[in-house]
């Protein structure tokens, strides 16, 4: 009969082991959720940080582009000048 309860204290303990051991993978798969979402936040901030450049660069090529025509229209017409 003792050797039946010190088994049974056995399997009661080592379940008990194995449920804390699950409790922690289950802390340590969360923990590692909880990171992967901060990560995710992370790379959506830097992909808008980066839209938010190449707009910028977008509207200084703009500008460019107009002092570009801006400076075509110019030469034209001084050409004109000297041609006429």
């Amino acid at each position: 009969m003792d050797g039946r309860v010190g088994e049974r204290c056995g399997r009661v303990g080592e379940r008990l082991r194995e449920r804390e051991r699950e409790k922690e993978r289950e802390r340590e798969r969360e923990t590692d959720r909880q990171t992967e979402r901060e990560r995710e936040q992370e790379r959506e901030q830097e992909r808008e940080r980066e839209r938010e450049r190449e707009s910028e660069r977008e509207r200084e090529r703009g500008c460019l582009a107009c002092t570009r025509i801006a400076h075509q229209r110019r030469t034209v017409q001084e050409r004109g000048r000297e041609c006429g």
